[in-house]
């Protein structure tokens, strides 16, 4: 398997997290939607990492390694003008990550608990930011889009 079936496939996968990530939010599963929506930024992440054939490593978050190279790599404008805000989306899904799993075992809060409405909405919202400026990117890459 190449670099870009690696990162279609990462991207798909990215896809199906976010609607899922959606559908939680609207079931009212809070919690879900901030865990789905981590499971979504993580692999479009990777995917735009796999398609620069950029080894990333083994974490969450990988959005540092993705603004380290922005400049090494020929990429546009637009994206790299959105790297600041991906950076902050993931790092913050990255931290909600476990207790969006877990809940906070200390404590004893089921993860049910953690997490409302407004913060369901705000992970999906990053999430999608974050797949749309990735599926773009892919498209731009392969010369399927006229922003090349």
């Amino acid at each position: 398997m190449n670099t870009e079936a690696m990162a279609k496939a990462y991207l798909d996968d990215a896809a199906y997290s976010l609607q899922e990530a959606r559908e939680a939010l609207a079931a009212k599963r809070y919690h879900r939607a901030v865990r789905r929506s981590q499971e979504s930024v993580e692999p479009g992440l990777k995917a735009v990492l796999r398609l620069l054939a950029v080894e990333y490593p083994r974490e969450h978050d990988v959005s540092n390694v993705l603004i380290k190279i922005a400049d090494l790599k020929e990429l546009p404008e637009w994206f790299k003008g959105e790297l600041e805000a991906v950076n902050e989306i993931s790092k913050k899904l990255s931290e909600e990550r476990g207790p969006a799993f877990y809940g906070d075992e200390g404590a004893f809060i089921p993860p049910s608990q953690l997490y409302g409405e407004e913060d369901a909405a705000r992970a999906v919202s990053g999430a999608e930011k974050v797949y749309e400026l990735c599926a773009r990117l892919f498209k731009w890459w392969r010369g399927e889009s006229e922003e090349h």
